[in-house]
């Protein structure tokens, strides 16, 4: 049997294959569709199964990643939301926290709100901080308010009433009434989507999740026809922000749990990998056609983070905390107003892509830069399967950045490569240095299309000695997706004074959550002795405003005085300090229900023996400019192998540059192992 996942990434739809009888992992890379991301998956699959002789009953597991929703949101594409909401909160969403997004540029603004203020309704009905009811839900009002919002042609609604995380039957109530008036309209309710303290956050959450519900419906069946098409059998899980699994049920119910989808598959591959190699400690580095996304790895253990920015839309669930900026591949190099070279955030992304692709790309991006200086093959890529065109993006660097700028054409693309690997070393030092960290202490663990092609330029930079490329890293988010368990994240909001009296209502929270995350693995199929349950108190110092996670044992629960000892100390290592006396509230409980899947064991055949031969040699522009260099095809490299650079490095996803002074080796399990030199 097979077991095959696949991440839809701005440029490529990339896939691996888990053999599951002989270990053997498979990769393979397609363009991407961007009008409709399920076609290139259609086309992948297809295209791997001949390939690889897989028959479509034969395939026992299929994962995905995708941007859908997030694309969505930044290309402001989803469906016409209302919201209906407690009288006298309206305007929360545009409110918000009443900050500027930039403190001292009056220019930048704050995004509109996804529901326009005229198709934001009030109701009467209030739910107070304590969970009791002040006034009972005006059911004629939310009666009217969905005929006001059937009127305006709405195709979704998110309910957000004042406390319903204490208190659910009001919104639960207003959900009836609105589906039965607008039926085959998309409904939210923010005790759903998120049953959490703080109100704009949550009511964020909830819009969002109503505005991609729709088209995210409409994208999923149109996967799910193509697949039945192939004849593929099953249903198809879903990575979501967190690192875990779902079924496409609870895609459909909760399509905001997908921001940062196809990024924490690729982290949850990274953390799997860089400890087997002997690497707890790393700098995740994913250079893909339109982005770069980095996350810390320390111990073993992603980092992770409940809230972030989505297109400047607070989203509020558990994710990895990945940071994510717009330098890619097919980032676009541009003079500026001020005659000053640029590169990114605009991309070429997939259509039209690089000029190099010959797809009808103009302007110029880091990946012709590096095509130009022979850092890339200057005739094909993606194993020989797909041309390029070497003078095309030649001519478009001569034409719009070296003429103007008075440079070489060389001068020109290392310059477009300069910029972008001081842009990604920012993002480094962001979930690094800026946070404490000694980056002295890291490896840098590059995949992606384009990450070991800088990693080398990229780790000099900050002060990183040791690279660790994965086997064909252009695919590792779809890798990451067959190591990733299956997954809800729940969570119950309460501020309460932790203290002995109070801590046993505390922990029978967790009891409640419990036993609903336990049905829903059971739903899933989920073999008992495969389920766990992992456990998270946030408290904070009486009077502050922003809480410190506290982990329960993996087994076992968590005393009284435990918590307060384990919270003192996440308290020191987050701010420094603590403070013995003071009081402490517990504010969440969070439980993520998580069912375990068999990892891939991928056996590393070494069938590469004595020293390699290149398989060319070219000129390759470096900082010194040409050096004549080799180029070995990854598979021809023996383990325990060391080389000196200058090296390329050519594999079917990805290209890895060792430039002068640094030097390559392959480890056991295949990774290469670049030392930089200080």
């Amino acid at each position: 049997m097979y077991r095959i996942g696949f991440d839809v990434g701005g440029t490529f739809t990339d896939f691996t294959v888990h053999d599951e009888s002989t270990g053997a992992l498979r990769y393979f890379k397609v363009p991407s569709t961007p009008a409709d991301p399920s076609e290139a998956i259609e086309n992948g699959l297809a295209a791997l199964t001949r390939e690889f002789a897989i028959p479509a009953e034969g395939i026992s597991f299929v994962g995905h990643g995708t941007t859908v929703a997030t694309n969505m949101v930044i290309e402001r594409r989803g469906v016409r939301t209302g919201v209906i909401t407690t009288r006298g909160f309206r305007d929360v969403l545009e409110i918000g926290r009443q900050t500027r997004p930039h403190l001292y540029d009056y220019t930048v603004t704050n995004p509109a709100p996804l529901a326009p203020r005229a198709l934001r309704l009030e109701v009467e009905g209030r739910i107070d901080a304590a969970g009791e009811e002040l006034a009972p839900l005006d059911e004629a009002a939310v009666a009217e308010a969905a005929a006001q919002l059937r009127a305006a042609e709405v195709q979704a609604v998110a309910i957000c009433f004042l406390h319903s995380y204490l208190r659910d039957d009001h919104e639960r109530r207003a959900a009836e009434i609105v589906r039965a008036a607008l039926p085959g309209v998309f409904v939210s309710t923010s005790s759903e989507v998120l049953p959490e303290f703080r109100e704009f956050e949550r009511f964020s959450t909830t819009a969002i999740n109503a505005y991609v519900g729709p088209r995210m419906a409409r994208y999923l069946d149109r996967f799910l026809d193509r697949l039945a098409s192939l004849g593929v059998p099953g249903r198809p899980y879903t990575i979501h922000s967190n690192g875990g699994l779902m079924s496409v049920e609870t895609v459909r119910a909760f399509p905001v749990r997908t921001c940062l989808s196809g990024p924490a598959a690729g982290v949850v591959g990274a953390a799997e990998v860089a400890v087997a190699a002997g690497f707890p400690n790393v700098v995740t580095y994913d250079v893909g056609g339109t982005s770069t996304d980095v996350s810390l790895i320390e111990n073993g253990r992603p980092a992770f983070a409940t809230s972030r920015l989505v297109a400047d839309y607070p989203v509020r669930t558990p994710m990895m905390d990945v940071h994510v900026i717009g330098a890619g591949g097919g980032s676009i190099a541009a003079i500026d107003d001020a005659g000053a070279l640029k590169v990114g955030p605009r991309s070429a992304g997939a259509d039209p892509g690089p000029v190099a692709y010959g797809r009808g790309g103009r302007e110029p991006t880091l990946t012709d830069a590096n095509i130009v200086l022979h850092r890339l093959d200057p005739e094909t890529l993606l194993g020989g399967r797909m041309a390029v065109d070497a003078a095309a993006a030649r001519a478009a660097i001569e034409a719009r950045i070296a003429r103007p700028l008075g440079l070489s054409v060389e001068q020109a693309a290392l310059g477009i490569i300069r910029i972008a690997v001081a842009n990604m070393s920012r993002a480094i030092r962001a979930v690094s240095t800026e946070k404490g960290h000694d980056l002295a202490q890291f490896a840098l663990f590059p995949y992606g299309g384009a990450g070991p092609l800088h990693a080398g330029a990229v780790a000099a930079e900050c002060g990183i000695r040791r690279v660790l490329v994965p086997q064909e890293p252009g695919t590792m988010c779809a890798r990451g997706i067959l190591m990733s368990d299956i997954s809800l994240d729940l969570v119950r909001s309460e501020i309460v004074e932790a203290e002995e009296a109070s801590w046993p209502g505390i922990l029978a929270r967790f009891t409640a959550m419990e036993a609903q995350g336990d049905a829903w693995l059971a739903e899933g199929h989920v073999a008992p002795e495969r389920r766990a349950f992992e456990r998270v108190v946030e408290a904070r110092y009486k009077g502050q405003n922003h809480e410190v996670q506290v982990p329960f044992p993996e087994t076992g629960t968590l005393p009284y005085a435990a918590f307060l000892a384990g919270f003192a100390e996440a308290h020191r290592r987050e701010y420094g300090y603590d403070v013995a006396d003071r009081a402490v509230e517990v504010v969440n409980c969070r439980l993520k229900a998580v069912g375990r899947v068999e990892r891939p064991r991928a056996r590393f055949t070494d069938a590469a023996t004595g020293r390699p031969e290149p398989r060319t040699r070219r000129a390759v522009h470096f900082e010194n400019g040409w050096v004549d260099t080799p180029v070995f095809d990854r598979a021809t490299l023996p383990v325990g192998l060391r080389l000196a650079g200058p090296a390329i490095i050519d594999e079917m996803s990805s290209t890895t540059v060792v430039e002068p002074g640094q030097h390559v080796s392959v480890d056991p399990a295949g990774n290469l192992v670049v030392e930089i030199a200080a």
